[in-house]
């Protein structure tokens, strides 16, 4: 956990694989400690073809199956299922932005939200920014997207840099 908070946590990205990684895992933690689905990352990563979403967009029923029996991802039916809708639809806004990092920093105009706040106390759950992302993201056909959701994306891709301003790798962040 330390290493992810220290160099992955909060750094700008618009790297599209990564993007669509961080969608699914952050949808696959829905309920479930962020720690969990860290801890499970690797084995996500090779159930899920590297996160490729071209190659999850074309999961079958036998693919969905054996990733149902897998026991080193979350074994959730609508979770698995969820990767497939996403995949399609994660390729469909790319399709249609040129690029989901287009998509995705143009909420903000390419530039971070830093909020620095003093302590955790001060860390909403969710905001405005992740309520209409989280709307959008619906109404395109992606699913486990709901805002508290996609506050906690946003601020994994950088998007929003909640690091606390007591915290070094807030600065490290290179917003």
């Amino acid at each position: 956990m330390r290493a992810y908070h220290d160099t992955e946590w909060g750094v700008p990205s618009h790297d599209e694989g990564y993007l669509f990684e961080m969608l699914l895992l952050e949808g696959a933690q829905a309920g479930l400690s962020w720690a969990t689905i860290l801890n499970k990352r690797d084995n996500y990563r090779r159930a899920l073809d590297g996160f490729d979403p071209e190659v999850i967009a074309g999961y079958g029923a036998a693919k969905l199956d054996g990733l149902l029996a897998d026991p080193g991802i979350v074994r959730n039916r609508l979770k698995v299922a969820g990767t497939v809708k996403n995949a399609r639809a994660f390729l469909a806004t790319q399709q249609q932005h040129g690029s989901f990092a287009r998509y995705l920093w143009s909420w903000v105009d390419g530039t971070p939200v830093r909020n620095r706040p003093a302590s955790t106390a001060e860390l909403p759950t969710r905001t405005p920014l992740s309520d209409q992302l989280s709307k959008d993201l619906k109404r395109r056909g992606f699913t486990f997207v709901g805002s508290t959701i996609m506050y906690s994306y946003l601020q994994a891709v950088g998007v929003v840099n909640d690091h606390l301003a007591s915290c070094p790798a807030g600065e490290r962040a290179g917003d």
